[in-house]
Order: C-alpha cells, then sequence, then structure tokens
C-alpha cells in the first residue's frame, strides 16, 4: 500500500469520529496496537529530540524498505508515533523522504494539539525522514 493511501485511510478513519475526545481515544487504541520496540533499542540514542515525551524510535532496512517500531511513555504520543509509523513503516526511503504530511493538518491533529506535543510531532515526522535519509544514501 503506498503512502498516500495509508494516509487516505487514516483521513478516513479519523472522520467517522464526532469530536476529538473519541479521535483521541481511537489514537490511545492505535498506541496500544503498536508492535513494541525491541527493549534492546529503547536506548539515549534513539530517542527523539524535541518531544515533551520519551518516545524511542528504531529502523531498519528489509527488502530495501524501512521498518520502524517505536515505544513511548506517553499514551497520546504513543498513539502519534503508531500513526506516523503505520504511513512510513514499510515504504521506500525515497518515498518516505517525498512523502507529503497534509494528511495531519486534514484530520485537524496539529490544532488539538498542545503547542508542546505539537513540536514533538514535527520531530517525530523528521526523525523518521532522516533514517529514510540515511537508508538511501546506503542504496545509492
Amino acid at each position: 500500500m503506498t503512502i498516500k493511501a495509508v494516509q487516505e485511510e487514516i483521513i478516513d478513519e479519523f472522520s467517522m469520529f464526532e469530536d476529538w475526545e473519541e479521535r483521541y481515544q481511537y489514537m490511545i487504541d492505535l498506541g496500544k496496537d503498536l508492535p513494541l520496540i525491541d527493549g534492546q533499542y529503547k536506548t539515549e540514542d534513539n530517542i527523539i529530540k524535541g518531544c515533551q515525551s520519551k518516545v524511542w524510535v528504531h529502523a531498519n532496512m528489509d527488502d530495501n524498505k524501512v521498518v520502524f517500531t517505536a515505544d513511548s511513555d506517553a499514551i497520546i504520543t504513543k498513539g502519534i508515533i503508531a500513526i506516523l509509523i503505520r504511513v512510513f513503516s514499510n515504504q521506500h526511503p525515497k518515498d518516505i523522504i517525498e512523502a507529503n504530511t497534509d494528511f495531519i493538518d486534514q484530520i485537524g491533529l496539529k490544532e488539538h494539539l498542545s503547542p508542546t506535543r505539537a513540536n514533538g510531532l514535527v520531530s517525530m515526522i523528521k526523525q523518521l525522514k532522516l533514517y529514510a535519509i540515511a537508508y538511501q544514501t546506503q542504496l545509492n
């Protein structure tokens, strides 16, 4: 499934909810379903800088696609990273680098986050793209 297709699926899912209380609950549920990062990767090196909460992300390449795992110590943040991993994991590095993240505005996520969480969201996207850039460099 392409990044755009996954993003459209997420937009459709979020549009089913009447209010942000329900959307937050959905994000929390997504975070609970996030495949956990292996404990060996919960290190200082894998913490995303710029997040209020601790967010660990690990990436590796499998069949020329980037595979992400993550965890967070905060339930909302864990839901946010779960959404991003759903979009970007198992995609080619070039597609991740070039991906548009307008879907975040379309579901209204950024406007319903505190300024520090919104900054954390930007930091998460930046870090996932940095992993993709590193892997794309290896492929060239």
